[in-house]
């Protein structure tokens, strides 16, 4: 039987919770859903930010489907695209997106550092992400074994961020 309460909980790991130099992009996000769940593992796994691109659900959206653990996030919104990538380059943060496309890396060939901050972009549910983005990324992908070609934008998220923390720990 459990004795503290989730927040509780949540306290006293935040004691020795590692965060890293990494944030997750969303891009005008179809589904709440899939806001939430990249917020939730942003928390999980210790990214920096979460910068969204368009709407951001309402609070009680993200605390239900995140699991309400969304207040252990920073997350910074975006009117658009290139307020977004502005925000970046001022900041110096290396942007590597997510996107199946002739040029890109697969994720387990791709070289991560600790020593730069980055930002893994996960596209529009239908549409991935924007050229403009592009352009100005690095480009990764997961491979499928089987006949499917790409996952859902928020578990490739997760996949991603995953490989990340799982790299620079190494």
């Amino acid at each position: 039987m459990r004795t503290q309460t989730r927040r509780e909980r949540y306290s006293e790991k935040l004691k020795s919770a590692k965060r890293f130099p990494v944030s997750l992009a969303t891009i005008n996000f179809r589904h709440e859903g899939n806001v939430a769940y990249i917020i939730r593992a942003a928390a999980c796994f210790g990214a920096e930010n979460v910068f969204v691109i368009g709407a951001l659900p309402e609070q009680r959206t993200l605390r239900a489907l995140s699991g309400s653990i969304h207040r252990f996030v920073n997350v910074e919104c975006f009117k658009n695209v290139q307020e977004f990538l502005d925000k970046m380059k001022n900041n110096n943060i290396k942007l590597v997106s997510l996107e199946l496309s002739a040029d890109a890396t697969p994720i387990q060939k791709y070289k991560f550092s600790s020593n730069e901050r980055i930002c893994i972009v996960s596209g529009n549910e239908e549409t991935g992400v924007p050229v403009e983005i592009l352009k100005n990324s690095d480009k990764i992908f997961i491979p499928m074994q089987s006949v499917g070609y790409c996952l859902n934008t928020a578990q490739a998220a997760n996949i991603a961020l995953y490989e990340y923390t799982n790299r620079v720990t190494r």
